[in-house]
């Protein structure tokens, strides 16, 4: 009778299951208040679902964004606009939203590890002091869904994933939201993080030639720029070596000489032999001398602590994911983390030419994850069934006609107030610190706007504001930047 009642019961329940619905115009309101540089900032926090139309008005897309706006600022709806993205592409808006400029971060240790228990806590540095904060997640990231028609068919990947469609369909959603939120008048800024450096390039030429929305400020968080990065040959690879400088500095693996010195005295030597001698050794390929080849390999050796002997077996071009792997095998035989390199792993065996995982990202995982769908249900109020997704699915990316170098630079001769801040880490070996420097000379390569671009380096890695130290700095550089981008009555003229 028991196991009757208890399938009878099973059977209601089923009857009564709804599909999943992704919500596609709705929003959650809360208000708070934080200390930030010693005053208490009021703010009201607003997330929710924002549709994307089509070019015939039909909704394809619900974007699931977080706005917080300051409350008690007599400025209102003057007050700087940030548009806040992360990259993969594929990845949610959650690690900045979480641990660099928003109000809330993390519970880590003051180096970026992960304790326990899980949740947030207060940001005493987020911008919000200055700046209200828009976080985005593109589609089939955090909540961020496509929206079936009628037939129940899903719109085409193409309309979302690509350079190029990811741009178009993000500066419309952008349009709207600013229309909805009466903030035309607000000094606007665009920050994107690693693939997100290249979404913000090209969203500051597309809200301004389509959406006509001009802009004060990109900021690049460790940019990803696909003019470099993963192209490999004599610029990517030489582009490289000041960043394997840097970690073997830090995990003291450079000869007494340099080790002895600071980490940002011995930069600028590293670089300068990348760009003047690394460079034109492996532009040459194998009709180096055998000599000039023997010198590089000694050279290169002590500015990256691996031996000059597994740097020929290289051919002097070595790759990172071997560099993560050799620095440390004969000292520990512990690997070094891709995206912050300060992170330790433990593989199967010490031999082999890469790591087996990454132990930064796994480390990230472990306190973002429980800690994002935490504070969006318990203390933003939004609860669904919807699953969370710190990375998401994006198809094949279409990565072709990739101009946006150039549309930031037309952006930036149309609009003379546009100014342009590159964030780095210097442990960082994804999108290393001097690859971004580099990009940011090869965007305007007459120099007319060099001093409208900045850049600040960090001693962590990808996600630089993890370490305490560098999330104070980070958050002051921004600050800075953002009130030198702002007119103040001056005209928007050459």
């Amino acid at each position: 009778m028991k196991k009757l009642l208890l399938l009878f019961i099973l059977a209601i329940s089923l009857c009564q299951a709804q599909n999943l619905q992704i919500p596609i115009d709705t929003s959650y309101i809360t208000t708070n208040s934080i200390k930030i540089k010693g005053k208490t900032i009021d703010y009201k926090a607003e997330t929710g679902f924002q549709p994307v139309w089509d070019n015939s008005g039909i909704v394809i897309a619900s974007l699931n964004y977080t706005y917080y706006k300051r409350t008690n600022d007599s400025k209102a709806n003057k007050r700087p606009l940030l548009f806040s993205f992360n990259g993969g592409p594929g990845s949610a808006s959650v690690w900045m939203h979480l641990a660099y400029t928003g109000p809330k971060i993390l519970n880590i240790d003051d180096e970026g590890y992960p304790i326990q228990p899980y949740g947030v806590k207060d940001n005493s540095n987020s911008i919000l002091d200055i700046a209200d904060i828009v976080y985005v997640n593109p589609v089939n990231t955090g909540y961020s869904r496509k929206i079936a028609n009628k037939e129940g068919k899903l719109p085409e990947d193409e309309l979302f994933f690509g350079i190029n469609a990811d741009i178009e369909y993000l500066a419309g959603w952008m349009n709207t939201f600013v229309t909805r939120h009466n903030r035309w008048e607000s000094p606007k800024f665009i920050i994107g993080e690693s693939y997100g450096g290249t979404r913000v390039m090209g969203l500051a030429l597309e809200l301004q030639n389509r959406q006509w929305m001009y802009l004060n400020g990109v900021i690049m968080v460790s940019p990803a720029d696909y003019k470099v990065l993963r192209v490999g040959g004599p610029l990517s690879s030489s582009l490289n070596l000041p960043y394997y400088t840097a970690a073997a500095w830090y995990h003291k693996m450079l000869s007494p000489e340099l080790q002895s010195k600071d980490l940002l005295d011995i930069l600028p030597e590293a670089e300068s032999f990348a760009i003047n001698k690394l460079m034109p050794a492996l532009a040459k390929g194998g009709f180096i001398s055998n000599p000039k080849r023997q010198e590089i390999a000694e050279e290169m050796s002590f500015y990256s602590g691996l031996s000059s002997k597994v740097i020929l077996q290289q051919n002097l071009d070595v790759p990172n994911r071997f560099f993560w792997k050799e620095l440390l095998r004969n000292k520990s035989g512990m690997t070094i983390g891709r995206l912050d390199s300060r992170y330790l792993g433990i593989d199967k065996v010490e031999t082999g030419s890469s790591p087996e995982y990454n132990s930064e990202i796994s480390s990230w995982l472990h306190s973002f994850t429980p800690a994002i769908n935490y504070y969006m249900a318990n203390e933003l109020g939004l609860k669904t069934d919807i699953k969370y997704n710190v990375f998401g699915n994006v198809g094949d990316w279409d990565r072709s006609y990739d101009n946006v170098r150039d549309n930031l630079r037309q952006a930036m001769a149309q609009n003379p107030y546009l100014k342009v801040l590159t964030q780095s880490g210097y442990y960082d070996g994804a999108t290393t610190y001097f690859s971004a420097k580099y990009s940011q000379w090869q965007i305007d390569p007459s120099g007319k706007f060099k001093d409208r671009f900045s850049f600040k380096g960090y001693r962590s890695g990808h996600m630089m504001y993890l370490r305490n130290e560098d999330l104070i700095k980070a958050n002051d550089d921004l600050r800075e930047f953002i009130e030198s981008a702002l007119p103040k009555g001056k005209s928007a003229k050459y």
